[in-house]
């Protein structure tokens, strides 16, 4: 069991480390907002896009394109949305529960998500993660969109918008572009190749340590029981839940582990941004962020010891 302990840690102690160190950085001052705005710009525009690419280009479909882990995911998460959403109007007041509903169903998939499924399953994880996160970028992008703007007016919730929004998505749109390169095993050219990877592998640093450089304690102070009851649902009873479900599907090993990896995400840094754009209590948003990320250290490395102590993954 202690081997199993310290394997775990392997896995995710270096994405949690970059998570942190962005903090430290921020708080010496060795980066500011403007370098995490800029940089997080270029994350999702450019390194996060080239990352996903190359994972659909080099990826096994045969072997990665597991249509019932995505039929499965889809369910899930469409369930997680409106367990939440009942959740958020049993225990909210009117104005906040789109900000708490994003919360506690929304995962940093994309980018923690996928950096513990790369850690632990290196090329496969990649692979089966990048195809997962199109639908994360899909299902969380339009079921935010939605449940925010029933709260708020100065969002546009008809579908035109909704669609506009999704595919013009960095992130979707290099999934997409990917797709025929990897079906018909379309090679690069070295140089473009090589290019590509240098910014790869620039991204999940990055942009972790951006996350960990918008973590706020203030905002956690300010926010109190809403906050911590969002981020209990986002990192216990909805992972619990949704793990357990494709367990009993008869889901085992990597792909168990990397639907339990994404399900207990922490909240995506993305729910903040979100909020303000729609005028909601960002301060709410920003307080689940650092719960959430706060409990992901200690629930993920619990979550992994069980799941590989019963030999499931």
């Amino acid at each position: 069991m202690l081997a199993i302990f310290f394997e775990t840690l392997s896995i995710t102690a270096p994405v949690f480390a970059m998570l942190f160190l962005g903090l430290v950085l921020k708080r010496v001052g060795w980066i500011n907002d403007n370098f995490i705005h800029t940089a997080s710009a270029l994350v999702f525009n450019v390194t996060m896009p080239a990352l996903l690419f190359l994972g659909i280009v080099h990826a096994d479909l045969h072997a990665s394109l597991k249509p019932g882990v995505l039929i499965y995911f889809s369910v899930a998460t469409l369930a997680c949305f409106a367990l939440a959403w009942c959740w958020a109007i049993w225990r909210c007041p009117k104005e906040d529960r789109g900000i708490y509903t994003q919360g506690a169903f929304r995962g940093n998939n994309a980018i923690i998500g996928l950096a513990l499924a790369a850690s632990m399953y290196g090329d496969y994880g990649i692979s089966l993660g990048a195809l997962l996160a199109a639908l994360v970028i899909l299902f969380y992008n339009t079921l935010s969109t939605v449940v925010l703007a029933v709260y708020s007016p100065v969002i546009k919730s008809d579908p035109w918008s909704i669609c506009k929004s999704v595919f013009s998505n960095p992130l979707i749109v290099s999934v997409l572009v990917a797709a025929p390169f990897a079906y018909w095993q379309i090679g690069l050219p070295g140089w473009l190749e090589t290019s590509g990877r240098y910014l790869a592998q620039m991204s999940l640093p990055l942009a972790l340590i951006c996350i960990g450089g918008t973590l706020s304690l203030a905002a956690l102070r300010n926010s109190g029981r809403m906050a911590m009851s969002s981020s209990l649902l986002k990192m216990v009873s909805l992972p619990t839940l949704a793990t357990f479900g494709a367990w009993l599907c008869g889901f085992r090993g990597a792909e168990l582990g990397i639907l339990f990896l994404y399900f207990g995400s922490p909240t995506a840094a993305a729910s903040f941004v979100m909020a303000r754009a729609a005028n909601g209590n960002h301060e709410l948003a920003a307080a689940i962020i650092v719960i959430t990320t706060v409990m992901a250290a200690v629930t993920t490395n619990i979550g992994i010891f069980v799941l590989q102590w019963g030999g499931w993954i």
